[in-house]
Formats: structure tokens, sequence, C-alpha cells
């Protein structure tokens, strides 16, 4: 079964409303999508985000690589070849690992669509569903306890909430939080690299009685030798995320003294579905436990990495709320998601339909 044609666009897609990090204010979120399409008229759906200061390519560059006539290594190709033709799509986008994201991820869609199965299913379902955080941007006190109110009112149950400027009006955040809503929220928190060992550490022992789940890359790339200075109970409950791209740098995360006990995966950082799951196996091999992220995509990536997730048996952790925040996107279906617990909604390949 021959892949006959490849069509790619790009689109800016508005949010809901904007939201603060550490580094950037977002408005809105500009994703690549590409269409595989087989000479039986199957096609796979592909997409990419825009996170240039996580990954290092620019949309431009995405949307170059996808519509170059590189992409031509890919037609009159069998689809069956899946795995040739992800490492061929590697080692021609090498340093683009968003391209390779959305490449990946629509080979996968239709594979398994010419297959007839869901592709958690192809490489083997350890999950049916699990709750994803939804996420707070850095905001004041009172910003904060009110979104997480909305999200109460929605059926949320888990919050991520982004810091990183202020160590301060962080921990002050995380009380009020704990002082307003109990027990109700299991809260995560993402400093975005915004701290330095002093602080992550001063941040710690300031809210270590409240509960929190995780902290999310407290300290810059680069950094990852210093972390190992932290004490352990605080190393097990880090998630690094920036300073994990892909599979080598998850073998150097994973070698003893580990500075992490979580790690974040992202397929827009490790090049799409079967990237991520070279990490996935690194860590289980440490005890390392899976967070699976995202930036602000379309349904077609949440639902990859959704699949990704639910095939490793060690994914604990789902923060994957990126569509939430669009107010506009090309598919629907892909994932359920019923108060905050996310399910895969079925069919071939993602289960995704276009608008």
């Amino acid at each position: 079964m021959k892949i006959k044609h490849i069509r790619s666009k790009i689109k800016d897609l508005e949010l809901i409303k904007p939201y603060t990090v550490a580094y950037q204010t977002y408005t809105s979120a500009v994703n690549a999508f590409i269409e595989i399409e087989l000479d039986n008229g199957m096609i796979g759906l592909g997409a990419a985000a825009e996170g240039e200061y996580v990954i290092g390519e620019t949309m431009d560059e995405t949307k170059a690589n996808l519509q170059s006539d590189t992409m031509n290594f890919l037609i009159d190709r069998d689809i069956r070849h899946i795995n040739p033709l992800i490492r061929t799509s590697n080692a021609l986008f090498a340093d683009f690992p968003a391209t390779r994201a959305a490449i990946d991820i629509a080979l996968h869609d239709v594979f398994c669509k010419y297959l007839e199965v869901p592709v958690v299913d192809f490489y083997g379902r350890k999950h049916d569903k699990m709750p994803t955080s939804v996420t707070i941007g850095i905001s004041s006190v009172e910003e904060t306890l009110q979104e997480a109110n909305e999200y109460k009112m929605r059926g949320f149950r888990i919050l991520k909430v982004k810091m990183g400027h202020n160590v301060d009006l962080d921990i002050e955040r995380c009380k009020k939080l704990k002082e307003q809503f109990g027990n109700y929220f299991t809260i995560r928190v993402d400093a975005n690299q915004g701290y330095d060992q002093a602080k992550t550490e001063r941040f710690y022992h300031a809210t270590r009685n409240l509960g929190l789940e995780l902290i999310e890359q407290p300290m810059p790339v680069g950094s990852e030798e210093d972390m190992l200075y932290l004490p352990e109970d605080i190393r097990k409950m880090i998630a690094c995320d920036e300073s994990l791209k892909n599979a080598g740098s998850a073998f150097k995360l994973a070698s003893p003294p580990q500075n992490c006990g979580i790690f974040n995966i992202k397929l827009m950082k490790c090049g799409g579905i079967k990237g991520a799951l070279d990490i996935a196996t690194i860590a289980q091999s440490a005890g390392i436990d899976l967070f699976w992220g995202c930036f602000d995509e379309s349904i077609i990536s949440i639902s990859a990495a959704l699949h990704a997730a639910f095939a490793c048996p060690n994914t604990r952790y789902l923060d994957l709320d990126g569509s939430l925040d669009l107010a506009e996107d090309v598919v629907k279906g892909g994932f359920i998601i019923h108060d905050g617990v996310m399910s895969i909604a079925g069919g071939p390949g993602l289960g995704c339909t276009p608008l």
C-alpha cells in the first residue's frame, strides 16, 4: 500500500485566553498540519506545535521542511515499511524534532488505519483512562484562585501551576490554593527553569506540608549536575522537562546518580511517537515514572501523545490539556475527557475526524 500524496499547511489557532509562563506570554498557537494519503484513499493526519524556546525549531522552519522537496522521499513508499520510513525522516530532519513529530504522527495514523487498529493497540494498551492536569499560568493569587474555581466547576481534580518569576509569590499561591480548596485538588508545579538550587530548596521546604505531587524542571538546562546537590527527597519529585530532549538525554538523566524521578515526555521534543517510546523504555529500565506533557497543540498531536502514554506501563501522570486552550481546531474526536479523566475515543489510527 503506497503513499501517493503529501499535503501540509500552517494555521494560527486562537487561544481561549492568554497565559504566562516563566519566559513568555502566549495569545495564540501556531500549528503545522500534514496529510499523508495512500493509493487507496486512506489519509493519515499529523501535527506539530510551536515551541522554539524548548525545542530550538521555529514554525517557519517546520513549514519550510514540510513543504520542501525533501518530503518526496515518502512518495511511492509502502506504508507497511513504517519503521524504515521513520528512520529516514529522522535522518533527513535530524535537527528538527517538530517536523519529525508531524511526519511520525501522520505515518502512525495512516499505518494503523490500514491495519484497522488504534495506535495504542498496535503497541499494546497498558492503560484505559487516567486524569490529566490543567494548567494555570503565572498570575496573581486572586487570579489563581479564580481560575482554580473555574476548573473545579468543570470537574478537574489536578492543577499544574506555572511559576518561576517570584519564589515568594509562588509559595503564597500554593498555600492559598490549599487553604481554599483543601484536598480537592492535587497540585503540581512547573517553575520552567526559573529557580536556582537555593530557590528550589526554599520552595520545597516552604511547601513540603502541602502535599504537592511534583516539581517540573525548577532549574535551567545546563544545571543537571547542580541538581545532584539537591536532597534526594527533592530530586525524586522533580520532573525533568526541558533537559529531556531525546533518548540520548534520557540515557544520561537515567544514569545514576539520578537528578530526577520523573521524565516529562513531549512528542515535539523527541520527534513523535517512536522517539517517545524509546525514552519510555529507558525510563522503565531505570525505575523512572513518565509524565506526558504538551504545548498548545491540536487534538491530533494530543491524541498521539495519549496513545503513546497508554502504551507504556510506567506512565503515571498526564498533562495533556494543550488542545483545551484552543478556541479552534481542525479535527474532532481523538480522545474523550470527562471530569478531567482522559480516555481514547476509539477507531483506527488516532481516531481523529477532520472538521
